[in-house]
């Protein structure tokens, strides 16, 4: 029984040496790389076709094709020798498809058709716009090993100078990947954004960290199409929706709710304040609140432990599940949902006052509104205009959706 090949790795493919004289390494299903005295990589397939062994077709350089579409074309390739007929042509006509990448348009153009492939349609859009709209727009047209820190600082410079630092660390850190992806594939020796520290571009803490609208949406729907538990998918959720701190809804106990009024209070005592907080519920919210009430496995906590003890999950359980669902979300920590809806609803024109009680910060013992009838209903349209907005990030995701 023929040896069956171990599938490469891009890791392997990288560290592949030249040797005195070429040689070939197999992925498997036809696909083999073969290594020039040069050092440059070649993507060749194998193949049979009646009964006899025929020569390697080119599929071409490993620097232009990344190994998931080398396997690709090797797959094509692989059923058309099944059905009988030569791959031969039709790899001719493909590497004439291909171009060479030499000014950074064109290795960009590469990273995102093969590298950003696999990557989710809103981290490809951020990626494709940071470098669209700033990188290609400004230097696409230099020579992929001539664009420079200086390039690259400058670039950053110009964001900054529009008030918007943060964008300008993540276009920073956008070329930095679109480059290590270059040398990987030896279009490139040397990473510009190296050498451009992010600390001198912005700081990008957990105390400043606001998520974009298609962040949120993208988070949310991860969320839910994850293998965590549904009542941690919901406190999650709940934890956007309700914009109150990580252990309010980790200890949150049942009777604090009063679900027909959509209200729920937390005590002073968990507050450490002097007086309770009081969460207008908008009608996701009590949704979500229902179908845990159905299910509830504690007569106490919402969330209880899986251990049986009526006792809350642990501080850290939160945590751990949003760390295991290994998002492309930079420098989040989930006490920036808090920071993230106060940021968005001051952008909708909502009043900064009205915002800090929804939070519990500091609470005036006269609401500006005057009448506490009329403070409660504006606290209620700001939980209900946020909790609408969370909506449309999770079932379109798209950006400059106003409430």
């Amino acid at each position: 029984m023929p040896k069956l090949a171990v599938p490469l790795t891009e890791t392997q493919i990288r560290a592949l040496e030249p040797r005195a004289t070429r040689y070939c390494i197999a992925d498997g299903n036809g696909l083999v790389i073969e290594v020039m005295t040069t050092g440059t990589k070649i993507w060749r397939f194998r193949y049979s076709l009646n009964g006899k062994r025929q020569p390697l077709v080119t599929i071409g350089d490993y620097r232009m094709l990344s190994l998931r579409v080398a396997r690709a074309k090797a797959q094509k390739y692989a059923e058309m020798v099944a059905s009988g007929v030569s791959p031969a042509a039709t790899a001719r006509r493909d590497r004439g498809a291909e171009s060479k990448a030499e000014l950074l348009r064109e290795g960009a153009a590469l990273y995102l058709a093969t590298e950003m492939a696999g990557k989710s349609a809103e981290y490809q859009r951020s990626t494709r716009r940071a470098l669209e709209k700033d990188v290609l727009s400004t230097i696409g047209a230099k020579p992929i090993s001539a664009v420079t820190d200086d390039d690259i600082r400058a670039i950053c410079d110009r964001i900054k100078s529009r008030g918007s630092p943060k964008m300008a660390l993540h276009t920073r850190n956008a070329v930095k990947r679109l480059y290590e992806y270059l040398i990987a594939r030896q279009l490139a020796m040397t990473n510009p954004a190296e050498r451009v520290p992010a600390r001198f571009i912005a700081t990008p803490d957990s105390r400043t960290r606001v998520l974009a609208p298609d962040e949120m949406g993208a988070m949310l729907r991860a969320i839910y199409a994850s293998s965590i538990r549904r009542p941690l998918k919901l406190a999650l959720h709940l934890l956007v929706l309700t914009m109150v701190r990580k252990s309010d809804i980790v200890e949150a106990a049942w009777s604090e709710f009063d679900l027909d009024a959509a209200r729920w209070k937390i005590p002073a005592a968990r507050m450490n304040k002097d007086r309770e907080h009081v969460v207008y519920l908008p009608h996701q919210a009590v949704a979500l609140l229902r179908e845990l009430q159905d299910a509830r496995a504690s007569r106490n906590f919402v969330f209880p432990s899986v251990r049986g003890d009526d006792r809350p999950i642990a501080k850290s359980t939160l945590n751990q599940a949003v760390k295991a669902l290994g998002l492309d979300v930079e420098h989040f920590v989930l006490h920036d949902f808090r920071r993230t809806a106060s940021t968005h609803l001051r952008e909708m024109g909502q009043p900064a006052d009205a915002i800090e009680n929804a939070l519990a910060h500091a609470v005036n013992d006269t609401p500006s509104v005057g009448d506490p009838a009329e403070h409660a209903a504006a606290l209620r349209r700001i939980l209900q205009l946020w909790a609408d907005f969370v909506d449309a990030q999770i079932e379109s995701g798209r950006e400059g959706v106003i409430g």
